[in-house]
């Protein structure tokens, strides 16, 4: 197990990592947060609203995947395995309101609304791939002794 989590750890990136986990972590931290303090506008009451099933029990689940994962990415901890649910929330979230969008909007209405989505997306692929870097808590497990 150890072994696992050590190559899951492992990271070769550059020091600017760290812009990219902050964005990322600090965005889905802001919005798992605020899926809490206003459930009405951004949790219960907004995945009611664009059709998600059980409402009132993912609302507060994503809400919580998101705080926790955010915070792993500004931390660096774990950041390859904290990226992997939040793929899934930000795919959800394009398929549930960007993808009828550009149906019933158009591309561009669409490309605008999206934006920060697609951003969440491609930095969350980037921080798969190349990991959390040496300015990180992962990057702290194999610094030389």
């Amino acid at each position: 197990m150890v072994s696992i989590v050590s190559k899951l750890c492992r990271t070769s990136a550059p020091p600017s990592v760290l812009i990219i986990r902050l964005m990322v972590g600090l965005v889905f931290l802001s919005e798992g947060i605020q899926k809490f303090l206003f459930p009405a506008d951004l949790g219960v009451g907004r995945f009611a609203k664009i059709g998600i099933p059980s409402p009132d029990v993912l609302a507060p689940f994503v809400g919580g995947v998101e705080v926790v994962c955010g915070t792993l990415l500004i931390l660096g901890l774990l950041t390859r395995l904290a990226a992997v649910p939040l793929l899934v929330v930000i795919l959800v979230a394009i398929a549930t309101t960007k993808i009828p969008m550009l149906f019933e909007k158009g591309f561009w209405v669409m490309a605008h609304e999206g934006r920060t989505d697609f951003s969440m997306l491609m930095g969350l692929l980037f921080l798969l791939i190349a990991g959390a870097g040496p300015w990180s808590l992962d990057g702290r497990q194999h610094e030389p002794e």
